[in-house]
C-alpha cells in the first residue's frame, strides 16, 4: 500500500506524492506474499512426501486469445510455486460429451487436485456451461463455481468448500487494509455467479451487513454512499463516480474494461468499473486497475489448489491405495469354502477399481464382482515405477496340491489388508475341465480365496471360449485351403483369394507379408507371372503335419499369456505354425490370412480380469495355459499392470504352476525371458504330509494312510531331501528364497520346526509357518514380513541357459540341473524335428519340457530325489507364436480336453 498524487494518477502512474489521497492496495505485492507462503508450503509437502506435488489441470475449449492469455498466467504462476500444472486444449469441434469425458478423467486422477474449466467454452456445438462446471468434482473445483460449492458458501460452510477466486482475492485485499469487515456496511455491485453473488455471501458470513446492487437498482448512488466497503464487479467502464463514494471507504474494483485513449500507442486504455481519478480523492483505500484484483485471482487459484492437495493428504498417502478391506473373523470349526465365500459379500468391483486409482473408462464391469481392465492403463502409467515382484512356487505337488494358490492369495491379503501395503495377487483362471477334480472348484480355499466362488470357478470369463473359437477357425482355414487348392483351377483360386473389385485387385497386409517371404517384390497382382501366381496361391499343405486342435488351442492360450500388447498378440498369432508344406517349409496363420480375424476374436480376452479376495485384496485372474505342454502361469500383462498399479512400495504376488523343477523353471526361462520382468523374491510352498510321502520310493496313494498323518520325524527328515533339491532349484536363478510351510491341524510343532530347520540348511533366507487357510491374511503375516525383508536383499536374476545354444543343449541343461537327470535321450523322431526346427530358424527359442509334475522323473509314482536316470524325449513340437519348443515325454498326454 502506498500514497499517490491525483495529477500523477491522471497520467496513469502510481507513485508517492506530497498530496496524499487514498491508500492504494497493491494486488501485485499482496499476491506475491501469498505465492511465497504457498511455495514454502509445497516444499514442506514434498519434504514430508517425497515426489509429491499438487496437481492442477486447466481445460480449454477453442483457442480464444483472451483465454490463452489468462491460462498462460495461471500456468506460469503454478510453475513458479511448484504446482504440477497441465493444459488440455480441445478443438472448437469438441462436443459436450467430449468435454465431460475429459472432466471425468481428471476427477478420477488422484494426481490432480485442482481442475479449472476456462470459460467461455468456444465450441461450434452448443455446450451447457452449467452442466460442465457442475461435472467438476466438488473436491477439485478450485474455481468454486459448481453448484455444490456455491451452495456451501451460501449456507456459510466456509471450511468445507472452495471460495471462488476473485471474491476470495477481494477479501484478502480488504484484510490488507486492516479494516475489520465485521459490523461494516458493505455494498456489492453486480450479481454474477463468479464475482457478485459469492462476494455477497462471503462478506455476509464474515459478519458484514451486505447490500447487493445491480442494473435494476434505482438509488445506486445513494447505496454506494452508505458503503464502508464497496466491491464493484458490474463490467461497465467507470460506472461508479468518485463523488458517490463514502469518504474513507474501502473500494475494491474488480472491473477490467478498455476505453478509447488516443494518447496510447494502442489507442486504448485499461480501466476498472470505478472512476479512479475521482474515487481516489474520497476513498480511504482503493485497488488499482490493472495491478489490483487481477493478480489476486490467480494467487487465490493457487491457494485453493494447495488447499485441495492438503485435504487429499489428510485422507490419502501418495502412492497408497485408499482401499477399505474386509475385517475377518475366522470361525471354528472351519466352515466350507462356499460358506466362507457366501458370508463375505464382494464389494462392487467398480468401487474397488476406483480405490486402486483406475479410471472409470479403463474398467469394463461384468456384473458387480468382476471387470476387464483396458490395456491403456499401461500407457497412462508407463512412467510409474514398478512394485516388488514375488513369485510363489512349491515342492513337487501331490494330486491334491500343496497350497501354492492359497499361499499366493494369503500373502497378498497379509500385505494388503493387514500391513496396509499396496498388494496384488495374480492367478490363473480355473481350467473348466479341472473344476471338479481332487483340488476342488475354487480359486483357492478357506479364508484365502477369490470371490464369488461360483463366478470365478463356474462362470466363464470368455478366454477359453475365445481360444476355442480361434483354434477352430485356424483348423477350418487349413481344411478350406487344402480343399480349394485340390478342387479349383489356378485362375479360380486366384479369383477367390484376390477377388476383383471394381476392376482392381488389392492385397491384404498378410498377403504382402507372404509375398515378401517368398521373395516376390511386387504389390500389384496384375503384374504377377504365372509362376509367381502359383507360388503365391499354392500352400501345398501336407495334411499329415497339421497341428491338432487341442495343441493349437493351448498355444493360442500361451500366446495370450505371453503377449505384452495387442500388436504383440497380432505378431505372435501370425507366427503360429499350423503345418508344413510338401517341401518341409512351415505354413503359418499369416500364410492363411486369418491373423486379423484371430485378433478380433481374442483382443478382449487379452484384458486382465479384476476380482477380489475374501478380505478385499485385488486379484487379476487371467489366462490358464497348461503347465506341462506350455508355461502354466498367469499372463505377462496381468503382472505388468499390477506392478504399475501397486507403485514402487507395493507388492505383486504371482503364482507359477506345479513345483519349482517344472513351473518355476518355465516362469523364469520363458515368462521372464519375454516380459523383461525380474522377480525380487521366490516363495516356496511346502507342507509336512507331502514331505512324508517323498520319503518313500513309491506313491502311497490318496487319500493318505493314517500313518502319514501321525508324527514321524525320521520319515519327515528323509522327505526333506526333496525340499532341499527344490530349494536348490529355486536358488539357481540367483534370487532369495523363502520357504512357507502350509500347516495342517495334524502337524506337530516338532515336525514344523524340523521342516523350517531343513529349509534354512538348504539355503533359504527364511522359513516360516503359515496358517492362512484357516486364518486368512492374519495367518500369513510372518510370511509377509519375511518377504518384505527379503525384497531388500541383493539379487540378480540368472537364466538357466543362453537361448542361443542348440536346443538339445537347453534340454540337457534343464534335465540335469532341475530334475537331476544324468542325460537326455532323443528319439529319432525328436532328433528329426529338432533338426527341422533349427533349419526353419526356431533353434534359438526357449524350451518347455512336457513331463509329469508329480515326480522329478517321468514316472509319476517315483518319489524321493531320483538321480542317474535318463530323460527320454519322444517328440518335439514348435510353438512359434508363443515362442518356445515343446519337448514331449511318455508321461504326458497332449490332449487338453
Amino acid at each position: 500500500m502506498f500514497s499517490v498524487s491525483a495529477t500523477m494518477l491522471r497520467r496513469g502512474a502510481l507513485r508517492y506524492s506530497q498530496c496524499t489521497m487514498a491508500t492504494v492496495v497493491s494486488g501485485n505485492k499482496t499476491s506475491q506474499k501469498v505465492r511465497e507462503r504457498l511455495r514454502t508450503e509445497i516444499a514442506e509437502m514434498s519434504s514430508q512426501f517425497p515426489g509429491f506435488r499438487p496437481g492442477l489441470v486447466v481445460l480449454q475449449v477453442g483457442d480464444r486469445d483472451d483465454s490463452n492469455l489468462y491460462i498462460s498466467m495461471k500456468l506460469k504462476a503454478a510453475a513458479e510455486i511448484g504446482i504440477n500444472a497441465s493444459h488440455i486444449r480441445l478443438p472448437k469441434t469438441a462436443t459436450e460429451d467430449e468435454v465431460l469425458r475429459c472432466i471425468i478423467a481428471a476427477n478420477e486422477n488422484p494426481a490432480v487436485h485442482g481442475l479449472i474449466v476456462q470459460l467461455p467454452l468456444d465450441s461450434f456445438h452448443p455446450i451447457d456451461t452449467e452442466n460442465v462446471t457442475n461435472a467438476v468434482a466438488p473436491e477439485k473445483d478450485v474455481d468454486g463455481l459448481s453448484s455444490i460449492n456455491a451452495g456451501k458458501l451460501s449456507r456459510g460452510d466456509l471450511r468445507n468448500c472452495y471460495i471462488p477466486c476473485t471474491p476470495n482475492g477481494c477479501l484478502e485485499l480488504i484484510s490488507q487494509t486492516g479494516v475489520a469487515v465485521s459490523g461494516k456496511n458493505a455494498v456489492v455491485i453486480g450479481r454474477s455467479k463468479i464475482v457478485g453473488a459469492p462476494m455477497h455471501d462471503l462478506l455476509l458470513w464474515n459478519h458484514a451487513t451486505v447490500t447487493t446492487c445491480h442494473s435494476k437498482t434505482i438509488d445506486l448512488a445513494e447505496q454506494v454512499g452508505r458503503a464502508d466497503i464497496l466491491v464493484v464487479g458490474a463490467g461497465k467502464a467507470e460506472m461508479v463516480k468518485g463523488e458517490w463514494v463514502k469518504e474513507g471507504a474501502v473500494v475494491i474494483d474488480c472491473g477490467i474494461n478498455h476505453i478509447t485513449d488516443s494518447s496510447k500507442p494502442s489507442g486504448k486504455r485499461l480501466v476498472g468499473d470505478v472512476h479512479y481519478p475521482s474515487a481516489v480523492q474520497r476513498a480511504g483505500y482503493i485497488t488499482p486497475v490493472p495491478g489490483g484484483v487481477g493478480p489476486m485471482t490467480v494467487a487465490m487459484l493457487m491457494k485453493n489448489t494447495v488447499q485441495s492437495a492438503n485435504r487429499f493428504l489428510q485422507t490419502h498417502r501418495p502412492g497408497r491405495w485408499n482401499i477399505v478391506y474386509t475385517k475377518m473373523k475366522p470361525q471354528k470349526p472351519q466352515p466350507s469354502g462356499i460358506t466362507v465365500s457366501c458370508s463375505r459379500p464382494a464389494k462392487p468391483i467398480a468401487q474397488l477399481a476406483r480405490e486402486m486409482g483406475l479410471f472409470s473408462d479403463e474398467v469394463e464391469t461384468y456384473g458387480t464382482s468382476r471387470a476387464m481392465i483396458q490395456l491403456g492403463v499401461l500407457k497412462r502409467m508407463e512412467n510409474q515405477p514398478d512394485g516388488k515382484y514375488v513369485v510363489v512356487t512349491g515342492i513337487t505337488p501331490p494330486p491334491v496340491g500343496e497350497g501354492k494358490r492359497t499361499t499366493t492369495v494369503g500373502l497378498a491379503q497379509a500385505l494388503g489388508a493387514h500391513l496396509n501395503i499396496n498388494a496384488f495377487a495374480c492367478v490363473r483362471e480355473t481350467f473348466p475341465g479341472f473344476s471338479f477334480g481332487a483340488k476342488g472348484f475354487a480359486v483357492r480355499g478357506g479364508y484365502c480365496q477369490v470371490i464369488p466362488l461360483d463366478e470365478v470357478s463356474l462362470q466363464p470369463f470368455g478366454q477359453h471360449e475365445a481360444v476355442s473359437t480361434a483354434s477352430r477357425l485356424v483348423m477350418d482355414a487349413v481344411e478350406a485351403h487344402a480343399h480349394y487348392e485340390t478342387n479349383l483351377s489356378q485362375e479360380a483360386l486366384f479369383d477367390w483369394i484376390v477377388p476383383l473389385r471394381e476392376g482392381q485387385r488389392s492385397l491384404s497386409t498378410a498377403q504382402l507379408s507372404r509375398l515378401k517371404k517368398l521373395g516376390i517384390e511386387k504389390s500389384d497382382p496384375l503384374t504377377f507371372t504365372e509362376a509367381e501366381i502359383r507360388c503365391f496361391l499354392r500352400l501345398d499343405i501336407d495334411k499329415d503335419t497339421a497341428a491338432d486342435c487341442d495343441f493349437l488351442g493351448n498355444e493360442i492360450m500361451a500366446i495370450l499369456s505371453l503377449s505384452s500388447a495387442e500388436e504383440d498378440l497380432k505378431e505372435r498369432l501370425s507366427r503360429i505354425v499350423v503345418a508344413t508344406n510338401k517341401s518341409g517349409d512351415p505354413i503359418t496363420t499369416e500364410d492363411l490370412d486369418v491373423c486379423g480375424t484371430l485378433v478380433m476374436i481374442l483382443k478382449d480376452a487379452l484384458k486382465p480380469v479384476l476380482m477380489q479376495t475374501v478380505e478385499g485384496t485385488p486379484v487379476f485372474v487371467h489366462t490358464s495355459p497348461l503347465a506341462d505342454i506350455a508355461q502354466g502361469y498367469t499372463s505377462i500383462l496381468a503382472d505388468k499392470m499390477a506392478l504399475k498399479l501397486v507403485g514402487s512400495e507395493g507388492f505383486v504376488v504371482s503364482e507359477s504352476g506345479y513345483g519349482a523343477d517344472v513351473g518355476l523353471e518355465k516362469f523364469f526361462n520363458i515368462k521372464c525371458h519375454y516380459s523383461g520382468l525380474k522377480p525380487d523374491v521366490v516363495v516356496m510352498m511346502a507342507n509336512v504330509r507331502t514331505l512324508k510321502c517323498k520319503a518313500v520310493p513309491i506313491q502311497a496313494g490318496w487319500p493318505l494312510p493314517k500313518e502319514y498323518l501321525q508324527e514321524n520325524l525320521q520319515q519327515l527328515e528323509k522327505g526333506c531331501f526333496h525340499l532341499k533339491k527344490q530349494v536348490e532349484n529355486a536358488k539357481a536363478f540367483g534370487l532369495p528364497v523363502i520357504v512357507a510351510v502350509n500347516t495342517f491341524s495334524c502337524d506337530t510343532n516338532a515336525e514344523l520346526e524340523l521342516v523350517c530347520s531343513q529349509a534354512m540348511q538348504a539355503g533359504a533366507v527364511d522359513a516360516v509357518q503359515c496358517t492362512h487357510w484357516s486364518e486368512g491374511g492374519a495367518g500369513a503375516l510372518t510370511l509377509a514380513e519375511a518377504v518384505r525383508r527379503a525384497a531388500k536383499l541383493p539379487g540378480q536374476l540368472k537364466f538357466l541357459y543362453d537361448s542361443k545354444i542348440p536346443a538339445d543343449g537347453k534340454l540337457r541343461t534343464v534335465a540335469k540341473q532341475m530334475y537331476g537327470a544324468k542325460d537326455i535321450e532323443l528319439s529319432p523322431k525328436a532328433m528329426e524335428k529338432l533338426a527341422l526346427y533349427t533349419k526353419q530358424g526356431f533353434g534359438n527359442l526357449p524350451v518347455c519340457i512336457a513331463k509329469t509334475h508329480l515326480s522329478f522323473s517321468i514316472d509319476p509314482k517315483l518319489r524321493r530325489v531320483p538321480s542317474d536316470f535318463i530323460l527320454p524325449i519322444t517328440d518335439v513340437k514348435v510353438n512359434a507364436g508363443a515362442g518356445f519348443l515343446c519337448a514331449l515325454t511318455d508321461s504326458i498326454n497332449t490332449e487338453t480336453g
